[in-house]
């Protein structure tokens, strides 16, 4: 029909370089940023944004859970330039029991990064099975986040398992959208500012992007330019960062602050 013949199409690969082809949501933001302003030091590796013209920088920040190990040095990582960080509160197993975990270094964290006097934001690797779960999920979050002075965003992270089986398998696209929706409106209704991190295959083929499109996104690519063609606050752009103060790699971030 006439009306498919006006649809938009976008390209984009994975990280295993995989190509896919996506409608482009007209009522979705567009991604805003143009990339020809984006810097990366030679030394670190490090990006940097700066649009003057529209009003737009960028802070630079990591993400940490426990794999990052147990003895991060917070002052060397504040003076290497990081200005914020998103810390992994915790998990859903993806097994059969679901049980709620805590990230092991979960409060260390929390209370060193802010010790140092940056910015702390958390995050929550879902899998959540039904809407019920979604606000358990986000309840357990709620918890754990009260002792502390929490700036920054609390993130649902919700994703494939690739490497296995996993209880949310049998999620329909609309189910997994909703729960987006419950967790952040659970996290909104606290006070927090609620985030969705995600990848674009999951952005293009299973969330439900204008249905979200009141929420910020937490947007993972780590090509040179990232690929989205929708508006996000933060991208994380690479997996294999070096930082002074972590004895292991870290994922980088650029946390974009609209004028």
């Amino acid at each position: 029909g006439t009306e498919d013949d006006k649809e938009e199409y976008f390209v984009f690969q994975d990280v295993e370089e995989n190509s896919y082809e996506a409608p482009l949501l007209s009522g979705v933001s567009a991604c805003p940023y143009d990339f020809s302003l984006l810097k990366t030091d030679e030394e670190t590796g490090y990006k940097s944004y700066t649009d003057e013209k529209n009003g737009i920088t960028a802070r630079f920040g990591i993400d940490v859970s426990e794999f990052q190990g147990e003895e991060i040095d917070w002052e060397q990582v504040k003076t290497a330039g990081v200005e914020f960080v998103f810390v992994r509160l915790g998990y859903r197993a993806y097994g059969e029991t679901g049980e709620l975990v805590l990230d092991a270094m979960y409060d260390q964290n929390v209370q060193g990064a802010l010790d140092a006097g940056l910015d702390v934001g958390v995050y929550f690797f879902s899998q959540a099975a039904s809407a019920a779960e979604a606000v358990e999920e986000a309840e357990f979050v709620l918890k754990h986040v009260k002792p502390y002075d929490i700036s920054g965003p609390v993130i649902y992270d919700t994703e494939e398992i690739k490497w296995d089986t996993s209880r949310t398998d049998g999620n329909t696209s609309q189910e997994f959208t909703n729960y987006c929706k419950v967790f952040c409106e659970t996290i909104e209704h606290a006070g927090y500012e609620p985030m969705i991190y995600s990848n674009l295959k999951w952005m293009s083929f299973t969330l439900d992007m204008e249905e979200l499109a009141e929420y910020e996104f937490w947007y993972a690519d780590y090509h040179e330019i990232p690929q989205n063609p929708y508006d996000y606050a933060v991208w994380q752009y690479s997996e294999s960062g070096v930082v002074p103060g972590i004895n292991a790699n870290v994922d980088l971030n650029l946390w974009f602050q609209k004028k």
